[in-house]
């Protein structure tokens, strides 16, 4: 099984194993493999970025695509890559979800308002029950204290394309003493 460097081995004693795959041999040489500085074998030699990047063999030193880094220059070069990355991946993070404080302090439980499987014909069964009872859309909606574009979505069967609550549906149902839930 790989082990993953903390970059602390200089490789070649007897026991060592390759940092990427975990093949066990003597002769390990140090490689940059995606901003890391690892030990690998000569089958893993090829991932060397340094290597790729120049075309060259590197010697282990990581110098090769850097632009002059030196052989002392690697550990600096290649810790404030990994922390560059690490600061990219957080900003992509960050922009793709947004603000996740709401989550952090509430947690998330998918399950609270699950919409359930609706009858056939749901929306067209509210509409009537609601207009039987001489209700409003905007009555009906104050007096459950829901949305009424809720209510709307319901009445006109796109509850599940509007992201209405299973609460939701459930209350009208029960207020307008009508079948829209299929259990």
């Amino acid at each position: 099984m790989p082990k993953y460097s903390t970059g602390g081995g200089d490789g070649g004693d007897d026991g060592d194993a390759c940092e990427l795959c975990g093949r066990e041999t003597t002769s390990l040489q140090r490689a940059n493999v995606a901003g890391a500085r690892l030990l690998v074998c000569s089958n893993c030699r090829p991932h060397d970025d340094a290597r790729r990047g120049s075309g060259a063999d590197s010697g282990g030193t990581g110098g090769g695509s850097r632009g002059g880094a030196g052989p002392d220059d690697t550990s600096d070069d290649s810790s404030s890559r990994s922390r560059e990355v690490a600061k990219k991946q957080a900003q992509v993070y960050d922009a793709a979800t947004g603000d996740s404080s709401h989550w952090e302090e509430e947690g998330t439980n998918y399950e609270d308002d699950r919409l359930p499987y609706l009858v056939s014909g749901y929306g067209e069964r509210a509409a009537t029950a609601r207009q039987a009872t001489d209700l409003t859309v905007g009555d009906l909606a104050e007096e459950l204290g829901v949305d009424p574009d809720d209510l709307r979505a319901i009445e006109e069967g796109r509850a599940a394309t509007a992201d209405v609550g299973g609460s939701v549906v459930r209350a009208v149902a029960d207020r307008l003493d009508v079948e829209l839930v299929d259990e």
